[in-house]
């Protein structure tokens, strides 16, 4: 196989070049001042657009274009501290990623960086901006993130409900009744997209007074948009992270030990030096070559383990692949020591287990060995590259740290004669060209086993296409079920509220209903059609509670005919809030206080003795004769025109006396 092709084959570069790459660079003034200016190179992967625009018509431009990579060399040349870049990494476009293409927490010199990639540079701020943008483009750098995949969605009021009141409760109920039913059209909007949530409801009187939706996806991948209007307002935001994270464009190929457990099922996990799992997989179906293929994208061993001894021939072959040095047990490791070693680690099969155990324990056998190789280093060496050299080439560090330092000072010597430094792209092909000249030895034994394997293949093709498709079917049967079964709940619930609602109304028609279907036996000079009856609606006590009872069970009005069962100790705010209903007349029992009294009055509302008036009752419902009813309201305002005579007299009488009190004086 060519180097090239071999390198196509395992690269786990992404084109950058499939949108529009911004790369950008202060021109002038200071992100903490007023009116910075930036050279800003819109590079698309092959032309390339220059111009010079203000900190505002950047960030209009990256709202309106979404580029997919924003490129600086330091990114706190577009925010003045951490807090306001978290803020403008939280407004960028979906997809759109900030990239320092130095580094990552410790930067290099961008000059540096060109010039390791082959990347044109010069100091002035628009060729920084594109040396910037075209190394993004090739996968340089970091991308800065501050925020997770997780989105919180909160549906809550739009609107202050008040200090409370009697006067605010029906618009507060209001308020929350829109917030639940919003909620629940989140709700079923994610359900309807498949998207995993958790849900955080806090009730409130008349429905919810905010519902929170945790939910397992990016804000541009959840059907729900953020907006406000009128009683309810939807806010999405991303959850945030401890701090900033940096994370590579391309993967680093770092060096690892490796366990195999080979046989029908073949089984690897990569480890790297401090012991830390970084992948595991397991197969029935791939040969050698996919198995060494998986290896070479996640890492460069250094040790290749068995968890039985002595080491099987197929782990010895990879082991011989990558130069590697081995590992096996003094004697088979037993299963429950292999359970123990991996019980904090995540795995699908016992093969995965025992996999992971011969790489854990090989971490194990070689930790002094490790931290000793670390101890000698001095700073600014390859801790991977020295130890593979130790451990897999049986070489010392001195003698290592030598040969590094003799090919280091000979740089230095030749430097304006040596070709331009590889990028990393071509030295990535010259690793993997060395790489390929060991696997070429291998060649002929795989070929021989991959004959062997194409008949048993070939007919387990059919069986393993068929359980597949079985398997699929199953889980899309699963996830329609378990959304019918959601969705269903969920319309339960509904269609259980809406008939609560429906009984209480029902409840209330049949008591408005039975106001017109009394019988009046005991008004014998009633025609047989009823005519000259009123209706009267009975408030049970003087007090608001009763009076806001009574209005939520068959509503008070202008015009009413109430009757005030018992009339004892109302207070102003109580007699104002019956005044407020405007009644035609009120018949009582009992006798009123003198401050309800002068507030009726006041509002001209006749009041009469409920005596004065034959009413026949039915529950909550009454009715009365309107000779009655208009004898008690002629009789209230004659009374009522002899109060005012009273006073008007009452009030000469003062005046007089006042008068001659200062004739006296005088």
């Amino acid at each position: 196989m060519p180097a090239s092709s071999l390198y196509l084959s395992v690269s786990t570069r992404t084109s950058a070049l499939d949108a529009v790459v911004y790369g950008v660079d202060i021109q002038s003034g200071d992100v903490r001042g007023d009116a910075p200016s930036y050279a800003l190179v819109r590079y698309d992967g092959d032309d390339v657009a220059r111009d010079v625009v203000s900190h505002r018509k950047l960030r209009r431009l990256i709202d309106d274009e979404g580029p997919a990579i924003v490129a600086t060399d330091n990114m706190y040349e577009l925010a003045a501290d951490k807090d306001e870049l978290i803020h403008f990494l939280g407004t960028l476009p979906a997809g759109t990623k900030l990239v320092q293409v130095t580094g990552d927490q410790q930067p290099e010199p961008l000059s540096r960086v060109a010039k390791r990639h082959g990347i044109p540079y010069g100091k002035e701020p628009m060729e920084e901006a594109e040396a910037a943008a075209r190394l993004a483009a090739h996968n340089v750098g970091y991308e800065v993130s501050a925020f997770t995949d997780t989105t919180t969605v909160k549906v809550s009021r739009g609107r202050s409900t008040g200090s409370g009141g009697w006067s605010e409760d029906r618009f507060t109920r209001r308020i929350h009744g829109s917030v639940k039913k919003r909620a629940r059209e989140v709700e079923s909007e994610l359900e309807d997209a498949t998207l995993e949530y958790e849900k955080d409801v806090r009730e409130a009187y008349g429905g919810f007074a905010n519902a929170i939706f945790t939910v397992e996806a990016r804000p541009q991948d959840i059907p729900v948009s953020r907006n406000r209007s009128g009683d309810i307002r939807v806010e999405i935001e991303r959850e945030r992270r401890d701090g900033i994270e940096f994370r590579p464009l391309a993967k680093r190929r770092d060096h690892v030990l490796v366990g195999i457990d080979p046989g029908t099922t073949t089984a690897v996990a990569i480890v790297d030096l401090e012991g830390e799992v970084l992948d595991v997989w397991s197969s029935r179906t791939s040969d050698t070559a996919e198995v060494i293929e998986w290896i070479v994208e996640r890492g460069r061993p250094i040790v290749v383990a068995a968890d039985v001894t002595p080491m099987p021939e197929t782990v010895e072959k990879f082991r011989r692949s990558f130069d590697a040095a081995g590992w096996t047990p003094e004697t088979d490791l037993p299963v429950d020591e292999k359970q123990h070693r991996t019980r904090n680690h995540q795995y699908e099969n016992d093969h995965q287990r025992d996999a992971m155990a011969a790489a854990l324990y090989a971490v194990d056998a070689h930790e002094d060995q490790f931290d000793r190789i670390a101890k000698k280093l001095p700073p600014g060496i390859d801790r991977g590259e020295v130890t593979a050299r130790v451990v897999a080439g049986e070489e010392s560090v001195e003698a290592v740290l030598a040969e590094l330092e003799d090919e280091g000072d000979g740089d230095e010597e030749t430097t304006t004669h040596e070709p331009r430094e590889l990028t990393a792209e071509e030295q990535r092909i010259k690793e993997l060209e060395k790489q390929v000249e060991r696997l070429q030895s291998h060649v002929t034994t795989l070929e021989d086993r991959l004959a062997e394997k194409d008949d048993r293949i070939d007919e387990l093709e059919v069986e393993l296409d068929e359980t597949r498709r079985k398997e699929r079917r199953e889980v899309r049967r699963n996830r329609e079920v378990t959304r019918y079964r959601r969705k269903a709940e969920r319309l339960e619930y509904e269609r259980d509220e809406a008939r609560e609602k429906v009984d209480e109304l029902e409840q209330k028609v049949d008591r408005m209903k039975a106001l017109w279907k009394l019988d009046h036996s005991n008004f014998s000079d009633v025609s047989a059609e009823k005519e000259g009856l009123v209706p009267v609606k009975v408030v049970e006590k003087f007090t608001k509670g009763a009076i806001r009872e009574a209005d939520d069970q068959y509503g008070l009005a202008p015009g009413d005919v109430i009757y005030l069962r018992d009339a004892s100790g109302a207070g102003r705010s109580t007699a104002e809030l019956l005044a407020g209903f405007e009644p035609r007349v009120i018949l009582k029992e009992g006798g009123l206080s003198d401050v309800a009294d002068e507030i009726l009055f006041e509002a001209e509302i006749p009041i009469g003795p409920a005596g004065d008036v034959a009413m026949q009752e039915v529950d909550e419902l009454a009715v009365a004769r309107e000779d009655d009813v208009e004898a008690v309201i002629d009789d209230w305002h004659d009374r009522a025109e002899e109060r005012r005579r009273d006073r008007k007299a009452a009030m000469v009488d003062q005046l007089i006396s006042e008068h001659r009190a200062g004739d006296d004086e005088v």
